[in-house]
Formats: C-alpha cells, structure tokens, sequence
C-alpha cells in the first residue's frame, strides 16, 4: 500500500466505491484482504496501479530527455498522494487554478506552487504574503489585475512573486499583446509587495486537435511568448530565479521545441531560468481525447497509441436492464463517468460480473443519463445479460476523477481478475 490506505479510516456509505461488506472496517484492513474486483460495487471507477507509475516515469523521463522541469496540474487529481507519487519522481513543483486548490497543496507541503490564475482573494494574497516554506508564483495579465492586488501585499513579508500571463485573441486569460504584457511588467515592479518573477502562458486554449494548422498556431503563441520574456529583461530583479511556464497535456512538446533553449536553472548563460511544463492529465491518460492528441501518440511509431503513457482509469458498470433486442442499460451515468470530452468505450466483459475479464466488441455507449448508460449492441455483443459486468475506457481524467472521493486501485484492470491493492483519495471541496 503506497497510496492512501493507510490513513483512510473507516469506511462507510459516504464512499459510493465501497462495497456493502466493507463498512466499519478501515481501509487498510480492507485492502489487506486482496479483494477482488467482483468484490466491488458497480458503478465504480478504478485506477491501474502499473499505469500510473508507467504513466510518472514516462513523463518524467521526457522531461529530462527534453530539458524542462514539470509541475503537473494538481486539479487532474486533487489527489494528494498522485501529488506526492509525481513530486517523488522528480516533479519541480504543482500547478493549481483556484485559491482552494491553492491552500491545499501549501497544507499538503508542496515545495513549489504555480498558482495559474489571478490570485485576488484577500485572504489567500495575506497566506502567501507570510514567511512560508514553499514558494508561490501567481499569475497576472492586466494592470488592473495589479492594482487589485496591491492593497492586499502592501504590507508582506515576502515579496509574492508574479508571471506576466500572455494570451492570445480569441483565448482565455492573457495579455493580448506584447506592448500589454510589458505594461503589466512594469506594474508588477512598481508594486510594494509584488515581485517580478517570469512569463507563464497556456497554449490549449487556442486548438483542440493536432492538424498542422492547429501545431502552427501553438508555435507562433510559443515564439510570441518567448518575445514576452526577452522584452521583461531589464525589469527582473537578478537575485530572483525566474520561470517560463506553458504547457498543457496536449500539446507539451512544441513547449519544450520553443522554450527549452530558455531553460538554464544554474544561471550558465544569465540569469537563473526555469522552464516548466504544466501538463497533469499523463498520470491517468485517457482512452479518448488524450489518447488521440497527446504528443506521443504523434511520434511516428509510439506504441499503445501513447508512446508509453496508458489510460489508468476505468469504468465498470452493471447491466440492469435489457428492454429489447439490441438495446442495454447500465447502472453509471453522468454521476459517475465523464462526457465532456467523447462518451466511454465499451472495451471488455465480465459475465455474471464474477467471470474473467475479456475482450467484447460490438457495443457503443450511445448516451448517458444522470445514472443510466446506454449501450448499442451488435454481433457477439447481443450477448450481454442482466447481470454483466462491463470495462469502459473513459476520456478525460479530469472530469473523472472529481466524482469519487476514494478511487480502488486495481493491480491491473485488464488481469483476468483484478485484485485491489490500495485506495486513492481525492480532495474536491
């Protein structure tokens, strides 16, 4: 047990992955007793142990090979022991996008924390203002996002450092020009309180797929936020080690093709700079949007579709129902599973929910309803009987992960039989 079940006390109906069994025992005690997968109920949604540490070394491994640093978005999990599984392999720092999440990770101990949003809560500009272990680096885009922070650091301790936050028309946050990011700059510097500490942008917002035109406009974003940075040169302060941050999960590697030259953490060539990549969704993948635009899966030759990163995450529903010919439903919905991104994949049986997992084809997920999935079924599918348990592959980690408070980690979802060996714990308010 590496994860959670150790400190998990005991377990209850709070916990919809608990089974019935289970309650009034600890965690710990649970997992001590290798349950097996028909063990829990269904709906559920599991996490597979050997991914997710395939998934960290993977990414981890790039990001040396590529000569960046990474702090990965905690709110993929907000889960504090992933946190700790990716800070232990070499993680820099965590990303967050709200000041929730933000005090969080600084009670979680994280040592580094980009804050990837504008931080105008007056308590939390007080949290970070105080002397404090950790080092937070916040974001703004606007002079008027500076002047509304000034009142409330006037009087820190500790300087809060500042990334002038580029966009792009027609994105998300950011300033939209170089003229306005330099404005903002040189707000920051005029500010008691404030530091500033970099450039940080997010390059997602601006594609959704990889076609060429897409990977165009990343790269030019990428250039324009290079530019940013060299015009801020005169206004850093030399004793600050500083950050160039982008870098969502899709699209990372023209990051590092852009940035990376920026990279020199022991000041060889000037001024200390760090060069990290945000992406979090790696740690689950996914078998959706991810798996189709992730930067490995566009690598000539990569395997499993992701060069090495594989979807951690399943689903396993309960057929409950089969109305007519053709036609299943089972017992997850919206409830549970993710949609926002592509519905899930049927991928493999469970007869009786006991027998041994293996592969079906034949069935699409047509629909979700808030606690229903729809299947469509054809060929060896008609199969399916009331009673069936059923593998998905889902899409999108994010919007999975904030339906369950506990998560079971299975040794291997796609095993004959599956055995729990630990639990995850999610934190999402």
């Amino acid at each position: 047990m590496r994860y959670d079940a150790e400190t998990v006390g005991p377990l209850g109906p709070d916990r919809k992955a608990v089974p019935v069994t289970a309650w009034g025992r600890t965690a710990a005690e649970f997992v001590a007793g290798a349950p097996g997968l028909a063990d829990l109920p269904t709906p559920v949604v599991t996490l597979d142990d050997g991914a997710v540490t395939d998934n960290v070394a993977v990414m981890a491994g790039w990001a040396r090979a590529a000569g960046v640093d990474l702090a990965p978005h905690g709110k993929t999990t907000m889960a504090p022991a992933l946190w700790r599984a990716q800070l232990d392999a070499g993680a820099w720092g965590l990303t967050v996008a709200t000041p929730w999440q933000l005090a969080v990770a600084l009670t979680e101990g994280v040592p580094r924390v980009l804050a990837a949003y504008s931080v105008l809560d007056p308590g939390v500009l007080a949290l970070v203002s105080r002397p404090r272990t950790a080092r937070v680096l916040v974001w703004a885009d606007g002079v008027d996002v500076v002047a509304a922070m000034a009142p409330h650091v006037a009087g820190a301790v500790e300087p809060v450092d500042v990334l002038v936050d580029l966009g792009a028309p027609g994105g998300r946050t950011g300033a939209r020009s170089l003229e306005a990011a330099v404005a903002v700059g040189r707000a920051v510097v005029t500010t008691p309180g404030l530091r500033l500490a970099g450039v940080a942008g997010y390059e997602g917002a601006l594609a959704h797929d990889a076609s060429p035109e897409s990977l165009d406009r990343i790269r030019t974003y990428l250039t324009q936020l290079a530019a940013v940075h060299t015009a801020l040169r005169d206004l850093y302060d030399p004793a600050t080690e500083l950050v160039v941050t982008a870098g969502g999960s899709a699209y990372f590697d023209l990051v590092a093709e852009a940035l990376a030259p920026l990279h020199d953490p022991d000041g060889r060539r000037g001024q200390a700079t760090r060069v990290v990549v945000r992406a979090g969704a790696y740690l689950a993948h996914d078998d959706g949007f991810y798996r189709g635009i992730s930067p490995f899966a566009r690598v000539p030759g990569s395997r499993n579709g992701g060069g090495g990163l594989r979807a951690a995450l399943h689903g396993w529903v309960r057929i409950i129902s089969r109305p007519e010919p053709g036609l299943a439903l089972a017992d997850g919905g919206k409830r549970d599973l993710p949609f926002d991104e592509g519905l899930p994949e049927v991928q493999a049986i469970r007869q009786g929910g006991t027998a041994a997992t293996e592969p079906l084809a034949g069935a699409e997920v047509t629909a979700l309803a808030d606690q229903h999935t729809f299947l469509r079924l054809s060929g060896d599918a008609e199969r399916l009987a009331v009673g069936d348990v059923v593998r998905l592959g889902l899409s999108h980690p994010c919007t999975t992960f904030d339906k369950w408070s506990l998560l079971p980690v299975l040794d291997d979802a796609h095993a004959p039989q599956p055995v729990v060996v630990d639990v995850v714990r999610t934190v999402f308010g």
